[in-house]
């Protein structure tokens, strides 16, 4: 066999349809679009277009406020922290910081910062480093023994850090 033998398998290939070649075609007139008009043509762009009358997504009103300066945390409930120290995934000696709670696969990303909350069990005497913290999780956390101290997330947090590389400063 050569190169200039080889062919696909009888089937396997189709010519594409040729619209608007005569009626004989199956396609042909107006080639599959309905009738004649604007959304026979090529480029059109009517969608909400209600032939003049003031269309709905503008006649109804706006309602609520979106806060552009609003903080997005993780949010890490102990009980999940205690899972993965069970497992083993967490080292109690150490203290847990975003970094080993997204090694540990607690987290996937930082957006602003990890916030703690309080449902589910603590036993593990753990040291925390996080963003915020709800009072119920810091109750939880003493109760066991462990601390929680509130650090504050860097403004712009590049890639390369979000991805645990270091960078040069």
């Amino acid at each position: 066999m050569r190169l200039n033998e080889l062919r696909d398998n009888p089937g396997a290939t189709r010519d594409r349809k040729r619209v608007g070649r005569g009626p004989g075609s199956g396609k042909g007139k107006t080639a599959g679009r309905g009738m004649n008009g604007q959304k026979s043509r090529s480029g059109v762009s009517i969608k909400g277009f209600e032939g003049g009358q003031m269309p709905i997504h503008r006649r109804l009103p706006k309602r609520g406020f979106n806060n552009i300066f609003a903080k997005h945390f993780c949010e890490v409930n102990v009980g999940a922290v205690q899972t993965a120290v069970d497992a083993g995934r967490l080292d109690a000696s150490k203290p847990v910081t975003i970094s080993t709670l997204r090694d540990a696969g607690l987290v996937r990303r930082f957006k602003d910062g990890v916030r703690l909350l309080g449902k589910g069990e603590i036993t593990a005497k753990l040291s925390f480093e996080v963003t915020g913290a709800s009072k119920g999780a810091i109750a939880a956390v003493e109760k066991a023994g462990g601390t929680v101290k509130l650090v504050k997330m860097a403004q712009k947090v590049s890639k390369k850090d979000a991805a645990g590389q270091k960078t040069d400063d």
